[in-house]
């Protein structure tokens, strides 16, 4: 599955509650013979089921999942006997106990059971949608506890089987599955149709999926795999971005991984009620219709990209999660993190000038943040409940294990990786697997110790720092390196700790400018090479996941060169890391600024979304009101003249790096620095877009137009609000609602905390909420919404925007509000949040820290000389 991304929102979405247990292994399914007839008029479905399985011992009952099934009839063969069982039911845990007279002897069986069920209204199990014409559909998404709301099943990935679906559906009705479909007869009353679908392969049951419903497609073929894009009709064709993607990745992946496709046909669904951002779904994946359809020729880039990667991502599943899949939830990171991990290596080669590497660096960091809270969680971490799996789906699971995977590989080689990543998928095809036989793989096709570094940052919670200190002896350099764990907490990281990580790290010198590689296996180490430099810089290529600690000295001698002896890549783990030292009192806000100033050459969109994101914290939390002027006139300092060369008008051939660049300058001058030419550019790009959306580049009009909204009127308001309720673009839609949660006016942002509830769908609601959370000018307003709003925000995301609320409040700055929040959430806990609701006010705690320490010194900085002079160098 993949996890909306940061455009949208950085929370998790697998989606589930209550609290489950494993069922006994008394059984193991091999076929499921399903025959589902939805009616969407009455919101329900009637179905029939025979699961053929194989009992392992004598027994007299096989214990089942099931949630929301009435059962109607349920009966057990076995030997020649059939016996009609008595059902009983654990709501709480969600199973149903068949139990029958006589006792079913070890060997084959088949249990078959009539029923019915919901189509519910959560956006889980098999629910019902509405698509922007008001058609109804029917779909289904059960990763990770789900399948059991549509048929009673062995529901844990470790219970493999093969899959016999048939659909009865009204007349016209398009219906989709995992295979293809083998044939379509049509209903002796002529009101209906069934569509009777090829045998699957054998998969878990979370990976079933159906959609019933009024779509269209179009089609095209890769590696004689047929693909098609289906969507609301009318809206198809803004699939042809995503099947182009699709075709370039199938080849791509057919070729990496040595094995081909395995599922026959590979079908994506574009839903207009979604949960997640796409599922991975056997031979029919399932998306948002924004992360699939795209008018390209309009488009932003970060779209397109967004696009590719959900794209690639759940190709890549096919392989890793559906043809050889984790045991049990707390393996996901090899489902979810490894997909990460895949889904650029198409992208790249497909679209180079992109430079996809830095944006997966961006997540590494972002890994880095969340893996530096005392609240964080190993890589492989113990999940039984539903609420428990739901919380793994996190930045560590999917980011941290991506750039572990890339350090690994780094380590390992190309061609060597990807001869353990392939041993891995042969030996474990179509059943199981666990991080030990990926280790093993890896171990036996590198002969390197594999399995003795990867289990310290899979088992173990945290990012380590090697602090890096540097001595010239006899003509020699010295380089020892001393790791601890690093907290963003200032009292967690002063304190001891016993954490040791096997850490591959790559310094780069001065002296030469390469990258000498070694293995840190101890507290301490040193590392000798010939020539003495004036600096070392911990992280050579930025391949590792790990901190780098600097002594001043060394600080101030890499921001003088930073410009051009770093790669844009290194530069972004700089800002990373001096940042991660200015949180904890190892450096000054003022350093972290110098290395910035350092930066006044650097071209690379991906350094200025860095930069963007500390630069946008400051402001909100570190600037107090008597300095906010000042500030402001730093920033304007530091990027008007780079925004003077780029420009804000686009150029004939320039690169889609440039126009990116664009974007990020304007945000940068227009919202934080209030720069007055870059507030009139924002405001004129905001009519002209509005007027005329394809004559202004998408990426700059989301920028301007929540630059606009700023001190918008009720007449803008309105204005966006009547795009909003036209738009049949999901991009538009996207736009115009994160334009107004933008609005600064009182009243105004009223009336988007209103649509939260009563305009947006209900997947979109909790994620806009999130949004006005982080925004300090309109949180206090929001957090009072959301706490006089609870029962309805639970009603319309249930443990997804639950979760998503829990999140944001993460974004507040006051030990006020942290102690709110922590009073809230006891009176109305949220299982599925217990870490998050954690995580959120340790960042509360940690910010109001930050702002007590560095507040007062920043204060004096942009007093200072330094403050007022970019082209100084401020680190002391």
């Amino acid at each position: 599955m993949k996890r909306i991304l940061l455009l949208i929102s950085g929370v998790s979405l697998l989606i589930c509650v209550a609290s489950a247990q494993r069922l006994p292994r008394t059984a193991v399914p091999e076929n499921y013979k399903l025959t589902f007839a939805p009616d969407l008029a009455k919101a329900s479905f009637a179905g029939d089921e025979t699961i053929t399985v194989r009992v392992l011992e004598s027994t007299s009952q096989i214990m089942l999942n099931a949630a929301q099934i009435d059962f109607q009839d349920v009966t057990i063969s076995s030997g020649g006997k059939t016996q009609k069982a008595k059902v009983t039911l654990d709501e709480k845990n969600e199973m149903a106990t068949l139990a029958v007279d006589s006792a079913i002897a070890a060997g084959p069986a088949s249990i078959t059971i009539r029923y019915s069920g919901i189509l519910n209204d959560q956006l889980r199990g098999f629910y019902l949608g509405k698509d922007d014409n008001g058609n109804k559909y029917a779909a289904t998404q059960f990763e990770a506890t789900d399948a059991r709301r549509a048929f009673p099943c062995f529901d844990e990935p470790a219970y493999k089987a093969t899959f016999d679906i048939t659909v009865v559906a009204d007349k016209g009705m398009t219906v989709i599955s995992n295979s293809p479909a083998a044939s379509d007869i049509p209903g002796a009353d002529g009101k209906k149709h069934t569509v009777i679908f090829t045998t699957t392969p054998k998969m878990s049951s979370y990976l079933a999926a159906i959609v019933v419903g009024n779509f269209s497609y179009i089609e095209g073929s890769s590696d004689g795999i047929p693909i098609r894009i289906y969507a609301t009709p009318g809206q198809e064709k803004m699939g042809a971005f995503a099947l182009e993607m699709a075709k370039f990745a199938m080849h791509y992946y057919n070729q990496y991984f040595g094995i081909k496709y395995p599922y026959g046909k590979l079908d994506f669904v574009a839903l207009a009620d979604f949960s997640a951002g796409a599922m991975e779904n056997t031979g029919c994946i399932t998306f948002r219709e924004m992360l699939l359809l795209t008018d390209e020729k309009n488009s932003s880039l970060e779209l397109r990209k967004v696009i590719a990667i959900d794209v690639a991502h759940e190709m890549a599943h096919q392989w890793f999660g559906d043809l050889v899949t984790m045991q049990w939830w707390d393996d996901l990171w090899l489902n979810e993190g490894f997909a990460t991990w895949m889904s650029s290596k198409p992208i790249e080669a497909w679209k180079p000038e992109w430079n996809l590497q830095l944006d997966d660096l961006l997540g590494t960091t972002r890994a880095m943040d969340a893996d530096s809270l005392a609240s964080t969680h190993p890589i492989h971490q113990n999940a039984q409940t539903p609420g428990e799996i739901v919380e793994l789906a996190d930045a560590i699971t999917y980011d941290k294990t991506a750039a572990v995977l890339r350090m690994l590989e780094t380590y390992l080689g190309d061609s060597t990786f990807q001869a353990g990543v392939n041993s891995y998928l042969k030996q474990h095809a179509y059943a199981n697997a666990t991080a030990a036989d990926f280790w093993r793989a890896q171990t036996q096709a590198s002969k390197k110790p594999v399995d003795v570094i990867m289990p310290t940052f899979v088992n173990q919670a945290g990012v380590p720092m090697a602090m890096v200190q540097t001595s010239c002896e006899g003509g020699s350099q010295k380089t020892t390196l001393q790791q601890k764990r690093y907290f963003a907490g200032r009292e967690q990281f002063e304190a001891d700790n016993s954490e040791l990580w096997q850490i591959p790290v790559c310094l780069k010198e001065s002296a030469s400018g390469s990258g000498k590689c070694e293995l840190l296996t101890q507290k301490q180490q040193t590392f000798s090479s010939q020539g003495c430099a004036p600096w070392v810089y911990g992280n050579a290529g930025a391949e590792g996941y790990y901190r780098s600690g600097y002594q001043p000295q060394a600080l101030r001698a890499i921001a003088k060169v930073e410009g051009t002896a770093l790669t844009p890549a290194e530069h972004i783990m700089l800002l990373s890391d001096v940042w991660s030292s200015v949180r904890v009192d190892q450096a000054k806000i003022g350093d972290y600024l110098g290395v910035v100033q350092g930066l006044q050459s650097e071209r690379t969109p991906a350094v200025f979304d860095m930069l963007a994101e500390r630069l946008k914290f400051i402001y909100d939390n570190l600037v107090d009101n008597s300095d906010r002027t000042a500030y402001q006139q730093w920033i304007r300092q530091f990027a008007r003249p780079i925004a003077d060369q780029v420009g804000w008008e686009p150029k004939a051939g320039e690169s889609l790096g440039q126009r990116s660049l664009r974007a990020r300058l304007l945000f940068l001058l227009g919202s934080i620095g209030q720069d007055p030419q870059a507030v009139a550019v924002a405001a004129k790009l905001s009519d002209q877009f509005l007027h005329n959306p394809s004559s202004v580049d998408h990426d700059l009009a989301f920028f301007a137009l929540q630059i606009a909204a700023r001190n918008g009127d009720q007449a803008f308001y309105d204005k966006i609000l009547a795009q909003l309720q036209d738009a049949r673009n999901p991009e538009m839609n996207f736009i115009y609602q994160q334009t107004l949660t933008s609005f600064d006016n009182p009243a105004l942002l009223q009336k988007t905390l209103d649509y939260t509830l009563a305009g947006a769908r209900s997947q979109d609601g909790p994620l806009l909420l999130g949004r006005l959370m982080r925004n300090p000018q309109s949180a206090p307003a929001a957090w009072d919404f959301v706490r006089a709003h609870w029962s309805d925000i639970e009603k319309i995301g249930g443990s997804f925007g639950s979760g998503a609320t829990v999140e944001g409040a993460g974004n507040f700055c006051s030990a006020q509000m942290q102690t709110e929040v922590k009073d809230f959430f006891a009176a109305h806990p949220v299982p599925a949040a217990e870490r998050t609701l954690k995580q959120s006010l340790e960042r509360i705690g940690d910010c109001v820290d930050m702002k007590n320490r560095q507040g007062p010194d920043l204060a004096a900085w942009l007093a200072g000389p330094s403050g007022g002079s970019v082209g100084s160098q401020s680190i002391n």
